[in-house]
């Protein structure tokens, strides 16, 4: 059998992007496969969201070479601001007892001095990335989409809507929450929907934002304001799926007169810039990350809430463990596409992906909620962290991805 690449990602989003110019640098062919061409990915009504980038995954684009890309769209998120609230407008008052204050400044010495993140908005990032994969002469096929995928000792046979089969040792899906290389491996999902919806848009402010993120947790969900270049904000509205439902279907003045009252008055007048964007809340995990000549890479192996913006950062962590393992099996004359080489992805990735996700769904139930009891007990829990500068850096390198076993790619070193 001839093979038409090395690895076939079928997804050409942020992680599978990312994946291909890592293999590529590795000295691996990959291919591209995506329903959605470049140029319409990169439209401003395509994808109104903006992601917190963790300084290790920026590290690993710095290391693809990416930086001339993002780095005059990347904002540094120099502090974060948690606070709890029990009713919209809490942000324009005075700061409750409970609240949480993460500083770059206290883990400078750790992270060479880098800020606690990057905001990025995403039509930026697949900006990047297209020009990233162009400049190294990686195939896409766009449009394009997978019909179905078959397996057996020779390799992944991959079959398109137009007729066509493309073949190779593996094939990622990565492609989203429905996968067809998913179903097609058989490989399950578990999750609930948070009946929770993500109102997204952006806005222009009159006083500047000094690079500090605030989160707000109220009954009905977190209320996320996050800093982007030229003093804009990437607003991130968690509501009840009815709520949100009939804040995007509100005149526009309505929508502003309830944006500010939980934006409040502390960074003056606010201006909605674009389209207002939402995007429904669950969890979903993948069952398993592989099967024979198939691996799954972000949200088709883990779909997050977006609590603590970590849904990203876990695909760009997952797509260089993946690449590392591949390359250093390739190199070693390793068929990649074998059960022995996916199992040392899986295992490197598995707990870091069960935990995290875990984690965020505990917040969500615990933060969402208006119950005295858990309001109470968040309350202290937050206070004593903030109180505790070894807890305070211990989240702040967690959510920075710099703990544990890190792929080469999120050390700053090529492959």
């Amino acid at each position: 059998m001839s093979n038409d690449a090395d690895v076939i990602i079928a997804g050409a989003g942020m992680a599978g992007a990312t994946l291909a110019l890592a293999l590529k640098q590795g000295g691996l062919e990959p291919l591209l496969i995506d329903p959605v061409v470049f140029d319409d990915q990169l439209a401003p009504s395509f994808d109104g969201r903006a992601s917190a980038i963790a300084y290790a995954n920026f590290r690993g684009w710095r290391a693809l070479g990416l930086a001339e890309h993002f780095e005059p769209h990347a904002q540094r998120i120099e502090q974060i601001l948690v606070t709890d609230a029990t009713t919209p407008g809490a942000a324009s008052g005075k700061p409750l007892p409970f609240f949480l204050r993460f500083d770059s400044d206290e883990i400078a010495d750790r992270s060479d001095g880098e800020p606690l993140g990057y905001m990025l908005e995403n039509r930026r990032t697949r900006s990047g990335l297209a020009a990233g994969v162009a400049k190294a002469g990686i195939q896409v096929l766009a449009p394009a989409r997978v019909a179905g995928v078959t397996t057996d000792s020779a390799g992944a046979h991959v079959a398109l809507t137009d007729g066509r089969v493309l073949n190779a040792p593996l094939v990622v899906g990565a492609e989203g929450r429905v996968s067809p290389i998913r179903e097609a491996a058989g490989i399950g999902t578990i999750g609930w929907d948070y009946r929770q919806t993500g109102v997204v848009a952006t806005v222009r402010m009159e006083r500047p934002h000094e690079g500090v993120a605030h989160e707000y947790f109220l009954p009905g969900g977190p209320f996320a304001i996050l800093p982007l270049t030229d003093n804009r904000a990437s607003l991130v509205w968690t509501e009840s799926t009815a709520h949100a439902k009939a804040l995007v279907a509100a005149r526009p003045e309505v929508f502003h007169a309830h944006l500010m009252r939980r934006f409040g008055p502390f960074l003056g007048q606010v201006t909605i810039e674009g389209p207002v964007f939402s995007y429904p809340l669950s969890l979903q995990l993948a069952e398993r990350l592989y099967a024979p000549r198939v691996a799954l890479l972000g949200d088709a192996a883990h779909g997050n809430h977006p609590i603590a913006g970590q849904g990203l950062n876990m695909g760009l962590k997952g797509a260089a463990a993946l690449a590392e393992v591949l390359t250093d099996a390739a190199r070693l004359g390793e068929d990649i596409g074998s059960e022995a080489v996916l199992e040392r992805y899986a295992r490197w990735r598995r707990f870091d992906t069960v935990m995290l996700s875990a984690g965020m769904d505990a917040f969500v139930h615990l933060f969402s909620n208006d119950n005295p009891l858990l309001r109470l007990a968040r309350g202290v829990g937050m206070a004593a962290v903030n109180r505790i500068a070894p807890a305070r850096k211990f989240f702040m390198q967690e959510a920075g991805g710099a703990m544990g076993d890190l792929p080469r790619l999120l050390r700053g070193e090529s492959l």
